[in-house]
């Protein structure tokens, strides 16, 4: 008895050191490495100050008159650069507006280039979410009726927090502070609010509501974002929602071949974002992570800038060839596809 109870510990323990070794040998898996690795070094290169943090001091150097293209606050004692949203506001809120032809220009050329593929790249706070999403508990998602009216919800404060509010409610001056920035951020919360109040005993007299406000806001989004994606990128962020209008126009670009794709759903099933690739492979809420162009294992998702195809698998061929020979999908796509009628043991 004791020896058969051995053997199926054994054979467990084996069977996840075996399915641990294929998810680690997976596509997917290497592609969301790579993003990580980009985005860490994004995160760092977006906040080199690090002298900044210790110190307590707010970065004022020439860089900082230039915006970074991820969701960053100004305010964080180690960013060299502004934030565009911040920009924005700061312009649209001054005391005489007239639209910055810099910031406006940045955030179209930022736009029309990437597109969203900042959000999956590039934003410091977009890899803050996925780092908490990595913690192995039970995930869930917003039931779907009510995840479609959220993802409007970036849109409302855009257009009302970093727009319209700052152009018409501005103090006896003309002036208006960054509404979004003062009432919502809760990556200026992180980034900016802790590490300063934290290093400067003397802002802690200054602390009130909004602070505890901010805070309250941050620790909510820190919890959904460790069993739900990307919550405030789905549904909160301002700069996600005006770079969503170029992820149809802009140079980057996805495409889907009809005639590789076979129906098995997997590009979808590997879509955090929760988007229906076949149906919309450019939508808005695309964050062009890559995570359906490795899941599909018969080249049909493949991407393009400025109209030159890029970034192709090197192995796609062969194993286009091997599924062929073998009258199915390859063993990466495999998901009892009509294309192998669910033989799962190609090899």
């Amino acid at each position: 008895m004791p020896y058969d109870i051995c053997l199926k510990i054994f054979i467990l323990y084996g069977n996840n050191i075996c399915n641990m070794k294929n998810i680690k040998n997976s596509r997917g898996f290497k592609q969301e490495r790579k993003r990580n690795i980009i985005q860490a070094l994004c995160s760092l290169a977006t906040n080199a100050n690090l002298p900044g943090f210790f110190k307590g001091k707010i970065y004022t150097g020439p860089t900082k008159a230039a915006c970074v293209p991820g969701l960053n606050c100004y305010s964080c004692p180690g960013a060299v650069g502004s934030c565009p949203i911040g920009s924005l506001q700061a312009v649209i809120g001054g005391r005489k507006f007239s639209m910055s032809y810099y910031v406006a220009g940045i955030i179209i050329f930022f736009g029309a280039v990437f597109g969203r593929l900042i959000c999956g790249f590039m934003c410091p706070f977009g890899f803050f979410q996925d780092l908490l999403y990595k913690i192995p508990v039970k995930k869930f998602k917003i039931p779907q009726f009510l995840d479609k009216i959220l993802r409007y919800l970036k849109y409302v404060i855009l257009a009302l927090f970093v727009i319209i509010f700052p152009l018409v409610l501005t103090n006896q001056f003309g002036m208006a502070p960054p509404y979004f920035c003062k009432y919502i951020c809760p990556a200026g919360a992180l980034e900016g609010a802790i590490p300063l109040v934290s290093t400067n005993p003397g802002l802690r007299n200054t602390i009130g509501f909004l602070f505890f406000w901010k805070m309250g806001i941050l620790i909510t989004v820190i919890l959904l974002s460790i069993f739900t994606y990307r919550p405030f990128c789905k549904y909160i962020c301002p700069l996600g929602a005006l770079y969503s209008f170029f992820n149809k126009v802009g140079f980057y670009r996805m495409h889907l071949n009809q005639d590789k794709c076979v129906g098995c759903g997997l590009c979808e099933k590997a879509c955090k974002m929760d988007i229906k690739v076949r149906k919309d492979i450019n939508s808005l809420e695309c964050i062009r992570c890559g995570a359906c162009k490795a899941a599909c294992g018969h080249g049909a998702i493949t991407v393009s800038f400025a109209g030159f195809e890029i970034n192709e698998e090197k192995n796609k061929d062969l194993q286009d060839k091997k599924a062929a020979a073998k009258g199915g999908c390859s063993p990466a796509a495999c998901a009892g596809c009509p294309g192998c009628g669910g033989n799962k043991n190609l090899k």
